[in-house]
């Protein structure tokens, strides 16, 4: 890395830190005194809804934040007249804005990274800390199709990984010819298991003298790969997944049949959306000035800011009423996307023409 490099990279850093952390301080500060009245007294807790708030509010603020950072960034460059002496010592348009580009990729790939771990459930936790049910996580009645099989479950328990009250039903053409009852269920080895099953079956031939046969059973596996996470989010309104589960559930509810738009919406929203940032960049780049008397400032700051929110408005907006499973996602949020970036490609050629 030469020593142009560096001195923009750590510039670039120190204004991305700032803003990052002034963004935190103020939307989860803010927050946490609209909600103080309704968290528990337990300190603990307390300390608890602040991180998960702050792991949530990330995902929000850290786009953003790249984004003013490099107004700021450049706007030193240019009232110093910084600018100047880069393309005086040779340098090019590419070496100057490669750092900053290289610096929001690296952040962007770690905001997904985080977002495949168990931390992407961080809204959720928050909520049932305000809410006081952080120590009782249940979802009642769970109904499902996995195969030639419907499930059903009364409660469920993700934390503990178990369920009571299980019913199976086996159908056949458009009949149930199978009930498997059970009082417990817990997941394991990436399936569930029904203990102390009951298997009610009905004869294949209806005869006067035919009856139903029962048989108790130690064990029943159903709904393989099913994790219980997956099933507590499946047919929540509002759901949020990690990228893992959302891309496992993805292919489980495929190959059941069953509406996935919910979950490609998440995955289209974590994995591509926030590269929405980069054209961005790449556009108040090209709308710098090299000399500071002919830079509007005023109108600069004005433009990059409200062009950023404005964006970001638009994918956050698209990706709400797409995660209610109303429209495609691929329609919805990658065509929007990529219609953007095509967008600020052409304008980017264009303004770099002059």
């Amino acid at each position: 890395m030469s020593t142009l490099s560096k001195y923009i990279l750590i510039k670039y850093l120190k204004n991305f830190i700032i803003v990052l952390l002034s963004l935190e301080v103020f939307f989860t500060g803010l927050d946490f005194l609209q909600n103080f009245k309704s968290l528990p007294s337990s300190a603990n807790l307390q300390l608890l809804y602040l991180f998960y708030n702050t792991i949530f509010t990330l995902t929000l603020t850290l786009p953003l934040s790249l984004v003013f950072a490099v107004i700021i960034t450049l706007i030193t460059f240019v009232k110093n007249n910084e600018f100047v002496a880069f393309h005086a010592l040779g340098a090019s348009k590419k070496s100057i804005i490669a750092p900053i580009i290289y610096t929001a990729l690296f952040f962007i790939l770690s905001l997904i990274v985080l977002q495949s771990t168990p931390l992407a459930y961080s809204y959720e936790q928050k909520r049932k800390i305000v809410n006081n049910e952080y120590f009782t996580n249940t979802k009642t009645d769970i109904f499902l199709k996995y195969d030639d099989y419907f499930v059903y479950f009364k409660k469920l328990y993700p934390a503990e990984q178990k369920a009571v009250d299980i019913h199976i039903y086996k159908i056949e053409d458009e009949e149930i010819v199978e009930t498997i009852i059970a009082q417990e269920a817990y997941f394991l080895d990436n399936r569930w298991y029904a203990s102390d099953a009951k298997i009610i079956s009905k004869p294949k031939e209806l005869q006067e003298s035919s009856k139903l046969t029962i048989k108790n059973v130690e064990s029943v596996t159903t709904l393989e790969g099913f994790l219980p996470k997956i099933l507590n989010n499946v047919y929540e309104s509002k759901s949020e997944y990690s990228l893992l589960d959302a891309l496992s559930a993805w292919n489980l509810l495929q190959k059941q049949g069953i509406n996935t738009k919910k979950v490609r919406a998440v995955i289209y929203n974590t994995l591509f959306v926030p590269f929405f940032i980069v054209p961005i960049i790449y556009l108040i780049f090209a709308y710098t000035s090299l000399n500071s008397r002919f830079f509007n400032l005023g109108n600069f700051i004005a433009g990059g800011v409200f062009s950023t929110l404005v964006i970001w408005g638009c994918f956050f907006f698209l990706y709400k009423i797409t995660s209610s499973g109303t429209f495609m996602p691929e329609l919805s949020l990658l065509l929007p996307l990529f219609l953007w970036v095509l967008f600020s490609y052409i304008l980017y050629k264009k303004i770099s023409l002059k």
